[in-house]
């Protein structure tokens, strides 16, 4: 469906703070682009008019460093609508079709709130006649582990088939991570390497300096597991070691991640280190002697051909030396010594820097100039981007106003990335602390090959 089909963008939960933080700015890139072009229906609880909420609008474009007043972003507030009521109540929905505007027109439904609100708004969309040929997008947990997945999953499908269902995982706006793909398939010699026979270890590091801050309650709910290693990490992963799709287009590659994703096996709490840096307990919200971690670190083992055998990691933490998420592919070392049977070469790494700028990086070896025959390193840096001028938010709503559903996690991925993390969700083992500004426990050393060391991406 195109993208002037569409007869409205209504938002639910429009005056939370992933509206305030996101949603308005992205909206103003969409106008700007000439893919926003209908009603943004804003429904929320507040005691609000419409007044109140463009002014909610205008504060989030200024906050984000836009001027409200520049011609796309003056655009986007006279597009907005709002509706003010309770979600348990039929008549809200009324209203919000009222706003949307006459006749069967299809609309966008985008779910800015928590998933146990999930079910009373699809039941409204559809109770106001307005869920036929919809869209709706629904923001992350979906779930918080298999079970709940699959009991999502049903609530929607009673009023939504999956081809309308759009979940978010924001990293797949990221510009970086398509980044990922242009290095691997526009590059056959790159893409040609990723394999067993060439590569002796992929690591992912999601290091973050901050801590939980005012996050407490929520975070001590969720965990690193949950928060950022079922979703971001392991579809970070799949974007690298993925097959090239036998067919073309974009869902043929969403396809392939979900047959990696479900080939990974499930882990064990010997494949896990969990730890908690030092003064967690003294975040508000969280609970006396909480064992959520905030920082894990898992071994991975992929059964497919391509890579079967090749030990694979993945750590994420708060309170890390710095803020960056970068993939290291360890290739395995040169068996010749036809330069000097002396010198041992160290191996070579290929780097994906996925946030919070981009970078494709390659490590090689050649000769210190001078005398002698010894080896120096030099690192072959490209693709250096420090940023994406698009937001993710502005490229996955429009894609889902356009109907492109491959920046989005297909249900069969969700629940086969809950597979691979439902058996070490809670207190499987004992949370190690850590102190605020190291790389995390010790322990998760042992995650590794022997002789292999921890890629610490740089600040």
């Amino acid at each position: 469906m195109a993208t002037e089909q569409m007869d409205a963008l209504v938002i639910f939960g429009a005056t939370g703070d992933l509206a305030k933080l996101e949603t308005f700015p992205a909206l103003v890139g969409l106008v700007d682009r000439g893919v926003l072009d209908v009603p943004v229906v804003g429904v929320a609880k507040s005691g609000w008019g419409l007044d109140q909420f463009r002014d909610y609008a205008a504060a989030s474009l200024r906050l984000n460093g836009m001027d409200p007043d520049s011609r796309p972003a003056a655009r986007m507030l006279g597009l907005l609508r709002y509706v003010d009521g309770d979600l348990d109540d039929d008549a809200t929905y009324a209203a919000m079709s009222d706003a949307i505007g006459d006749g069967q027109g299809q609309a966008l439904f985008y779910l800015e709130v928590p998933p146990p609100l999930f079910g009373r708004i699809a039941k409204g969309i559809s109770t106001s006649g307005r869920a036929d040929g919809a869209r709706v997008m629904v923001e992350k947990p979906f779930g918080t582990d298999l079970a709940g997945a699959q009991a999502l999953n049903r609530t929607m499908n009673e009023f939504f088939p999956e081809d309308a269902i759009y979940r978010v995982d924001h990293w797949l706006g990221l510009d970086p991570l398509e980044n990922v793909l242009f290095a691997r398939f526009g590059n056959e010699v790159i893409d040609a390497l990723l394999n067993r026979d060439h590569v002796d270890s992929v690591q992912i590091t999601m290091a973050e300096a901050f801590d939980v801050a005012d996050r407490g309650s929520f975070y001590d709910r969720t965990g690193a597991i949950r928060d950022v290693v079922q979703n971001h990490m392991l579809q970070v992963l799949a974007s690298v070691l993925a097959d090239a799709p036998a067919a073309r287009g974009h869902d043929a590659w969403r396809k392939e991640k979900a047959k990696l994703i479900g080939s990974l096996r499930p882990l064990t709490p010997a494949d896990i280190v969990k730890g908690q840096y030092e003064g967690y307990l003294d975040v508000a919200g969280v609970a006396p002697g909480s064992s959520t971690e905030s920082y894990v670190a898992v071994r991975i083992a992929v059964d497919s051909p391509r890579w079967e055998g090749v030990p694979i990691a993945i750590r994420a933490g708060k309170c890390m030396p710095v803020t960056a998420t970068e993939v290291a592919i360890r290739f395995r070392p040169s068996p010749h010594d036809i330069l000097d049977p002396g010198e041992t070469f160290e191996p070579n790494v290929l780097r994906f820097r996925i946030w919070p700028e981009s970078e494709v990086g390659l490590t090689l070896n050649g000769k210190k100039p001078g005398a002698g025959w010894v080896p120096q390193r030099e690192d072959l840096a490209f693709a250096q981007q420090p940023g994406s001028d698009m937001r993710p938010y502005d490229r996955l709503i429009g894609a889902a106003l356009t109907g492109e559903r491959w920046l989005f996690a297909h249900q069969q991925t969700v629940e086969a990335a809950w597979r691979v993390v439902d058996p070490v969700l809670g207190p499987v083992v004992p949370v190690q602390p850590y102190a605020r500004g190291s790389w995390g426990p010790k322990d998760a050393d042992r995650l590794l090959p022997e002789g292999h060391a921890w890629h610490d991406p740089a600040g």
